[in-house]
Parts: C-alpha cells; sequence; structure tokens
C-alpha cells in the first residue's frame, strides 16, 4: 500500500512558446517539457570541461556528511573550494581530499557577487559557461529574476521547500528525482517558514507527521535535457540519482512591486501575504493581554467559526478570480 497517493507529473515534447504559455502555464502544475533546446551545454558540460571553463574561482558550498541535507536542522557546513576542484570532488563517490569525511556529500547553489543585493546569474558569475546554456525565452526578458547553477553529488536529497517565483529547472548531466507537492496541501506539510519538516519523505516520523499522508504526492525523473516547469508555491523535493548539473531560471510571475526589492534569493514571501501574515501575527499577540482562561476562550473562537468562514469566502473569492484570470495572466508576457 502506498504511504501517499502518487500522481505522475504531466510529459510535453515539442513544447514552443505558444504551447507554453496557452497549454501548460495556466494550469499552474509541475510539467515535464522534453525536448526544447537548451543549447550545446548537454554535449560540453563534462567534469574536465566545467573544471576548465570554471577555473579556479572560489566558490561557497554545502558539505554534508549524510546525503539527506536537513537545512532546518543544519546538519552540513559552508565550505569554500576552488571551482575545479570542487567539480573533481563533487563527481566522486569516495574523496581522497574532505572536509568532513570520505563520503561526504556536496552542493552547490550559486550565488550573485554581492549575495546580499544581486541575484545569482550564470551569465555573471560563470560567463564561459553561461554561453553554453541558452535560456528558453518562454518569459519576457524583464521578468527575469535569476539563473542559479546547481551541481550536486550523487544521492543528495534537498529538502522540502517552495519558491514564490515561477522557474525552469533545466537538468543537463545526470538523472534527478523530483516529488511535488501541491500549495493546497501546504497544511499537511508541517512547515516551518518556506520548509516542510518532513525530512524523509519515503519513510516519515508518521507519529510526529500524521497528516503528512494526506499530501498527494507529484513525482517525476529527469533526464539530461529535460525541462522541469515549477510553478510558484508548489513544494519540491530532489535526489540526484546521479551525479548532476542543472540550471534553475527563475522569472517573476507576478507584477514586479509585488516582490521584496531587497530579496536577492528570491525566497520572500509577496510583500502583500507578508503583511497578512503579519497582521494575523499581532492579533494573536493582542490576545496575550488578556487573563488565561479568557485566552483560551477567545482563541478557540479565533480557530473555528470567524476563521473557517473568513477562509472559505476567501477560497470562493480566489478561485472566480483565478478561472477568469488564469490564462490573461500567462498571456500577458507576451502581449
Amino acid at each position: 500500500m502506498e504511504l501517499q497517493e502518487r500522481i505522475p507529473v504531466s510529459l510535453y515534447t515539442a513544447v514552443d512558446r505558444d504551447m507554453f504559455v496557452q497549454q501548460i502555464c495556466p494550469q499552474r502544475r509541475p510539467a515535464v517539457l522534453r525536448g526544447v533546446s537548451m543549447g550545446p551545454c548537454l554535449e560540453k558540460w563534462t567534469v574536465q570541461y566545467l573544471a576548465q571553463r570554471g577555473g579556479d574561482k572560489e566558490v561557497k558550498i554545502h558539505v554534508s556528511p549524510v546525503p539527506q541535507m536537513d537545512f532546518l536542522r543544519k546538519n552540513f557546513a559552508y565550505k569554500t573550494l576552488p571551482f575545479n576542484e570542487f567539480v573533481k570532488r563533487v563527481s566522486e563517490r569516495k574523496h581522497s581530499d574532505f572536509f568532513l569525511c570520505e563520503d561526504e556529500s556536496y552542493y552547490l547553489r550559486s550565488l550573485g557577487e554581492d549575495v546580499r543585493k544581486e541575484p545569482a546569474d550564470l551569465s555573471k558569475q560563470f560567463p564561459g559557461l553561461a554561453e553554453d546554456f541558452h535560456v528558453p525565452q518562454f518569459f519576457e526578458p524583464d521578468q527575469f529574476f535569476s539563473s542559479v547553477f546547481r551541481i550536486s553529488s550523487c544521492g543528495l536529497q534537498l529538502w522540502t521547500h517552495y519558491d514564490v517565483m515561477d522557474n525552469l529547472l533545466g537538468q543537463v548531466t545526470g538523472m534527478k528525482r523530483v516529488v511535488l507537492y501541491s500549495p493546497q496541501d501546504a497544511l499537511h506539510l508541517y512547515l516551518s517558514g518556506d520548509k516542510s519538516q518532513v525530512l524523509d519523505i519515503d519513510a516519515p516520523d508518521l507519529k510526529q507527521f500524521p497528516d503528512f499522508v494526506k499530501a498527494k504526492r507529484y513525482e517525476c525523473v529527469l533526464e539530461p535535457g529535460d525541462l522541469l516547469f515549477i510553478p510558484a508555491l508548489w513544494f519540491h523535493n530532489t535526489t540526484a540519482l546521479q551525479f548532476g548539473v542543472g540550471v534553475n531560471v527563475f522569472w517573476r510571475h507576478l507584477p514586479a512591486d509585488s516582490y521584496d526589492k531587497k530579496d536577492p534569493y528570491g525566497n520572500k514571501d509577496p510583500l502583500a501575504a507578508t503583511r497578512a501574515l503579519q497582521a494575523l501575527e499581532r492579533a494573536l499577540h493582542t490576545l496575550d493581554e488578556l487573563p488565561a482562561d479568557y485566552r483560551d476562550f477567545y482563541g478557540r473562537r479565533m480557530s473555528t467559526l470567524p476563521l473557517g468562514s473568513c477562509y472559505e469566502r476567501f477560497v470562493i473569492r480566489v478561485s472566480a478570480w483565478a478561472s477568469s484570470h488564469r490564462l490573461m495572466a500567462c498571456h500577458h508576457y507576451w502581449d
């Protein structure tokens, strides 16, 4: 018996701009796009080529003694290596040179030149490699936010999280398993910020996370040359089945002023959502002014009819808005 309901991610071939904008994007569901040209990177990006073109530029990497990385408990260390040395190590299973142990796992998530202000951009951080990777033109140039270079050891698993922008994950080298969960299943994922507390999604602790089984699991295995469309707010968990190299391209699905301009990582909630969450937090803190029995009583009231009916009205309004605006929102890229 399956732990969760499993749904294969839809696969599309011969996808062009019109098909993506008119058919795929409006569904707001993940999709594997097979056969879209990503340039000569598929043939060129061997370990030797990457090391040569990337050179000895220093990169900040994650190093973990175990392949299952946990961001919340920080079971990894940040280290710095020359890029060519990093590529050599990350492509190996056992290491003669290491930081923590001989079978440690490595992960690179490229950063901007000024990590506090600039988003990652492959063309700026790795210009010698960027010319090999062609970004699919599925969005307007002024919607572009970042292009993130990702390299990981075989077996490395990244924690479940969501992003607030639409993105395409281009798999260049190796195979990668991706498990996704709908935003509608957020309450079953035991969130801490933008990340799920359920680390082992294949063998979760159901005593600690009993409702996790209610979440529907969307799954795919990416092959070299595949693009995975991950709509904003969809949770995703990745496992490198082989030494893996890829590029994530993020773009602003919402108007630019919806996002925090001081967010080079692109993972802060939209400004309106942040204000709403802060208002709710203030409302809850207001109850602290009352005696304990009053706090308990009004806390129960807040958790039942008022919030429930408000949420129900909210869902109805959003559903109506989405049905009339969904296609228009995607078309707006090309108007």
